[in-house]
C-alpha cells in the first residue's frame, strides 16, 4: 500500500516542533523529515495512511493559525516513487551536512596532549 505525503510549512521553528508533536500525537503518522528552509521558516514532513495523514495535517495546521505561523500546507494522497525518492534524497543530504557541521574538529595526538595535560595539572 502507498502512503501519503503529507506537508505543513510554519514560521519559527517552536511552532514547527509543537505542530508535529500535534500531529504525532494525533493519528498513526511517521515524522520524515523537518527542515529549516532560513532562519524562521520551518517545513514538517510526514507520511502514513491516507487518512491518517489527512487528520495529521488537519490538526497540525488549526494548531499554526492559533500561533498565526502558518506558511502553508499540503497532502500528497499517493505520491509516486520519484517524489519519495527525492525526499530521501534531500533528507539524507541534510542529515548528513548537519552531522559533520556539528563535529569537533579536534585530530587524535591533540586529544592526547590535552588528556596528559590535565593529569599533570591535578
Amino acid at each position: 500500500m502507498t502512503k501519503a505525503l503529507g506537508m505543513i510549512e510554519t514560521r519559527g521553528l517552536a511552532t514547527s516542533i509543537e505542530a508535529a508533536d500535534v500531529m504525532l500525537k494525533n493519528s498513526y503518522v511517521q515524522l520524515v523529515q523537518q527542515s529549516m528552509v532560513d532562519a524562521a521558516l520551518v517545513t514538517i514532513l510526514i507520511e502514513g495512511d491516507v487518512s491518517a495523514v489527512k487528520a495529521a495535517v488537519e490538526a497540525g495546521v488549526e494548531l499554526a493559525k492559533r500561533r498565526g505561523a502558518l506558511v502553508a500546507f499540503h497532502v500528497i494522497p499517493h505520491p509516486d516513487l520519484g517524489t519519495n525518492h527525492l525526499i530521501r534524497m534531500k533528507a539524507a543530504d541534510g542529515y548528513e551536512a548537519n552531522k559533520m557541521d556539528n563535529k569537533p574538529k579536534v585530530n587524535k595526538k591533540d586529544a592526547e596532549n590535552e588528556s596528559n595535560q590535565d593529569e599533570v595539572k591535578e
